[in-house]
């Protein structure tokens, strides 16, 4: 075993010596970008009209722009939408340069910019509803000198400046600026004028900042009428449901849909009232989001142990629970959060630089705002229940089935019938336990995270060790195929009452990790809605399961006995490291192992395969395990029958 203890140390090693993924410049360029992109929108109908130049500085301004688009897409990591990105960027500058009509530069630069934001995703929106008391004393500290008291961009430090500062209280212009295009100025600077980048600022504060700028514009008259509006005219309610749609929108585009008056009252008002928008506290993915925010605070503390554990509760108590819903309707974005989730808790806990971990929060934050859209209520429908449903129900129902069925097979080539009654009471027992743990987690106990990753991670860890040791004997048993009289005879009398109860518990094991976990994501993906989709697939996947056992166990039927445990040794085999990475998997998001990621290493669920040095580690120990045991018991034995 030295050899092997030897290569664990090298994998443990090579996972912590390898570099934390870079994101800064990724997320810094796809930024600059969204915000080059914005000022097209809005200055470019400054620069042209009926195709001529109007203004040759603005226009000049116009097309280093494009230009600077151009290469700063080109510049970011590799992405499956990236060519798209850089072809329309192309076409942006092109029509720059033949000065095309500013709606369509506007049109092109809006629809690129958003695409971006799909792409690279950057934080679209505050965790809470902003301060902004904290805003306006910010501004009073940080802005006035150059902006003025009341944003018209004629304070004492105005004087002199050229580009001169940008009036906020300029009507046209607020009109096309949104307040996530605000927040990237405060965050970022603008090159080539006085504008610093506030990034030194809490994100909080630059977004209370934002809030508080995008107010000028518009009358307290006007957010009163904004107040009546949004308390009596549901579909505008509808049109912002929540802080992300809010920081998004121009009232440009919110007149072309109700109307300019209407528009600059509802915009009056939710710039100076955020919190009207905010997200239901009792919704996870809001949970998700105050964990996060609370373990960046605590990381900037110095205080690590508490910044993982609120890390942890942010992915198993927030983000979890809506893990099925969201892997049936984008899977993609699915692992692209755990990913992320991951590599935050590996931040903190190799503790990284502050920046580095406020990047990761960032960018899950953001990763967020997009799952919440993908499952909002008008997204969910029965063909995305059914596939949620269906997926999670057979995916985790095969594994159980395999190892249930294998045993079923086993004592019927014994000959042992009556010792079926222990493996058939194991699942029963398992599914009968798996309704009462719904019941308890719906009328009367919270069943938390961690919990559940435990209940799963040592239930797989357990059916692994055994499953290991079955596999080996098996393997041993398929050699003697000369003498299967005497193996049947031999396994008769092996099968004690306490092996039959063994098997009861192992049956109840493997049966019931999948039971537990299975109804928890049902009821997620019930509470999204679709409900006659959830219980088509459901169905389904039993019927679909239930064919599987059928043909698995006439198939065993016909096998001779030596055939038979040796394929049902390598079935052992194979579902042992399948089951120990995932057991390892659900342990490391309880918390009670550490994450080391790989990044070289493919996610591969349905293998139980993990980019993370543990996982990998323990499936490389198993799988020597297993070649050592079947090795020892591969040389035929010569074997004489019982007199």
């Amino acid at each position: 075993m030295r050899p092997l203890l030897r290569l664990l140390v090298l994998l443990f090693a090579l996972g912590l010596a390898a570099p934390a993924v870079a994101q800064a410049p990724s997320a810094s360029e796809a930024q600059v970008a969204w915000r080059l992109l914005d000022y097209v929108a809005v200055d470019y109908a400054g620069a042209v009209a009926n195709g001529q130049v109007t203004n040759p500085a603005e226009y000049g301004e116009m097309v280093e722009f494009g230009g600077q688009i151009r290469t700063r897409l080109d510049a970011l990591p590799a992405n499956p939408a990236k060519a798209g990105l850089v072809r329309d960027a192309v076409a942006l500058q092109g029509a720059i340069r033949d000065k095309a009509d500013p709606r369509v530069v506007g049109d092109q630069a809006k629809a690129l910019a958003a695409a971006v934001l799909t792409a690279y995703p950057s934080p679209l929106a505050p965790s809470f509803p902003p301060e902004l008391a904290r805003g306006a004393a910010l501004y009073a500290e940080q802005c006035a000198v150059c902006h003025g008291v009341t944003g018209r961009a004629d304070g004492a430090g105005a004087a002199g400046l050229d580009p001169p500062p940008i009036a906020f209280a300029d009507v046209e212009r607020a009109r096309q600026r949104s307040v996530f295009g605000l927040y990237q100025v405060i965050d970022q600077g603008l090159d080539g004028t006085a504008m610093a980048s506030f990034a030194h600022l809490p994100a909080e504060d630059r977004w209370a900042l934002a809030f508080y700028v995008g107010r000028f514009a518009f009358t307290d008259a006007e957010a009163a009428e904004g107040q009546r509006l949004w308390e009596s005219d549901p579909a505008i309610r509808a049109a912002y449901p929540d802080l992300a749609a809010v920081t998004q929108a121009t009232p440009a585009d919110l007149a072309a849909r109700i109307g300019e008056t209407k528009a600059r009252a509802v915009t009056a008002y939710l710039r100076r009232h955020p919190e009207a928008t905010a997200r239901p506290q009792g919704a996870t993915l809001s949970l998700a989001r105050t964990r996060l925010a609370e373990s960046e605070a605590a990381y900037r503390r110095g205080d690590r142990k508490t910044a993982t554990d609120l890390a942890l509760s942010a992915y198993l108590d927030g983000f979890e629970p809506v893990e099925p819903a969201l892997g049936a309707r984008d899977g993609a974005l699915l692992r692209r959060v755990e990913t992320a989730m991951t590599e935050l808790r590996a931040s903190i806990s190799k503790g990284a630089p502050t920046e580095e971990v406020a990047d990761r929060v960032a960018r899950l934050n953001a990763l967020l705002d997009t799952a919440e859209r993908a499952l909002a209520p008008q997204e969910a429908d029965n063909l995305a229940s059914f596939l949620g449903a269906f997926t999670i129900l057979l995916r985790e129902g095969l594994e159980a089935l395999l190892i249930v069925v294998a045993m079923i097979a086993f004592l019927r080539k014994a000959e042992r019938p009556e010792v079926l009654r222990y493996v058939h009471g194991g699942w029963v027992a398992a599914l009968v336990a798996g309704g009462a743990t719904w019941a308890a987690a719906t009328f009367f106990i919270s069943i938390s995270g961690a919990s559940r990753e435990l209940t799963e991670g040592f239930g797989s860890l357990l059916a692994a060790v055994v499953l290991v040791s079955v596999g080996i004997w098996m393997h041993g048993k398929s050699h003697a195929d000369a003498w299967q009289t005497y193996i049947r005879d031999k396994l008769s009398a092996a099968l004690s009452k306490r092996s039959a109860w063994f098997l009861f518990l192992l049956a109840f094991v493997v049966v019931y990790r999948e039971v537990f976990e299975t109804i928890l994501f049902y009821a997620a993906i019930w509470s999204q809605g679709g409900h006659v989709g959830m219980l088509a697939g459901a169905l389904t996947a039993v019927a679909i399961l239930a064919v599987v056992a059928w043909a698995l166990l006439a198939y065993s039927k016909r096998l001779p006995i030596g055939r038979f445990f040796s394929l049902s040794s390598i079935l052992m085999a194979v579902l042992s490291v399948i089951l120990v990475g995932k057991g390892v998997a659900a342990l490391q998001e309880a918390g009670w192992l550490d994450v080391h990621p790989l990044t070289w290493v493919p996610r591969i669920e349905i293998l139980g395969l993990y980019p993370t040095v543990e996982g990998v580690a323990v499936q490389l120990l198993t799988i020597a395990v297993l070649v050592v045991g079947f090795a020892r018991t591969s040389a035929p034995k010569t074997v004489q029958p019982a007199p």
